[in-house]
């Protein structure tokens, strides 16, 4: 017995993705981020106030390593000056280097990579905008921590507010901490150059990338460790959900499809007019059946064949 789909369950098929309708999306995702970064500034004493909820709860757990770091970073400017390069830039470089890399040179894990991404990266903004929380590098100077971007302000681009460009720090929501999308997006492109990479040395940087990230997150006075485990934390939820993302969006893409395209003209179906059914081909109702049934009959012979006929010999 032939199967036949439910309706509105049919998946669109697979079609190819092209640059230009990438490229938007992506902007698009961005753009959302950046936009929740600067909606979700929240009250400031509320954000002060969970900063210290997430300190006090390290130090009662013995995981504070933020403070080593931070003494590590200010005491050493050759730690310090690099690792505010890495913090300021990396983050927009090389996770848009790691899409482009895969969606040139391995298509057919791009679109999973990338809607795993942007789930994540929504599951952040849902952090930012119900959790405000200040940074270390913003607490009062009682609890030991140094700004290093402002501290070392003079060998980069960024001013002492945050890590924007001198006199842009305004446009910036310093109070987007938990969870940390730098250490988040440094695992998706680790993961990434692992499982595709194929070579010893992507391997290494799969490993160091996020590794490194965290310790600068939390050496610069950006990101509590906590923080950083958030970050990890909502990559695992994006992971989980991508799926249902990707079939919903076909499912969507596959209704869009059958709305958008034209009824097929049905050629076999009949025309009623005044209670008649009218067949196609047909002049009037029931000439195929009239003319079947003529067919069907023998042959009879015409009352009038006598006429003018000769008669059959005897």
């Amino acid at each position: 017995m032939a199967q036949t789909e439910t309706p509105g369950t049919e998946v669109a098929p697979r079609t190819r993705l092209r640059w230009w309708t990438e490229l938007p999306l992506i902007l698009l995702v961005y753009g959302c981020y950046t936009a929740g970064r600067l909606l979700a500034r929240g009250d400031v004493s509320s954000a002060v106030d969970h900063g210290l909820a997430i300190l006090r709860f390290e130090k009662a757990l013995h995981l504070n390593a933020e403070h080593p770091l931070n003494r590590l970073f200010t005491r050493e400017p050759w730690l310090g000056v690099p690792a505010d390069f890495w913090y300021a830039s990396l983050h927009y470089v090389v996770t848009p280097a790691v899409l482009v890399w895969l969606f040139r040179a391995r298509a057919e894990h791009y679109r999973a990579a990338r809607t795993w991404l942007m789930t994540s990266t929504f599951f952040g903004l849902i952090g930012f905008t119900l959790l405000p929380t200040c940074p270390p590098r913003l607490l009062s100077a009682g609890h030991g921590f140094v700004d290093t971007m402002a501290h070392y302000s003079s060998y980069g681009w960024w001013g002492g507010e945050a890590s924007a460009p001198r006199g842009m720090g305004g446009m910036t929501n310093q109070y987007a901490a938990m969870p940390s999308l730098h250490v988040g997006w440094a695992l998706w492109c680790g993961i990434m150059l692992w499982r595709f990479g194929g070579t010893r040395l992507t391997k290494v940087c799969a490993v160091a990338y996020p590794l490194l990230t965290a310790l600068v997150v939390m050496g610069t006075a950006n990101h509590y460790f906590l923080d950083a485990v958030a970050g990890v934390a909502v990559m695992g939820v994006g992971l989980l959900l991508a799926p249902r993302v990707t079939r919903a969006a076909d499912l969507l893409r596959a209704r869009l499809v059958t709305a958008a395209a034209p009824a097929p003209a049905d050629a076999g179906s009949p025309i009623v007019s005044d209670g008649c059914q009218t067949s196609a081909g047909e002049r009037i109702p029931r000439q195929r059946e009239s003319q079947r049934a003529s067919a069907a009959e023998p042959d009879a012979v015409p009352r009038d064949a006598g006429d003018g006929t000769p008669a059959p010999a005897r």
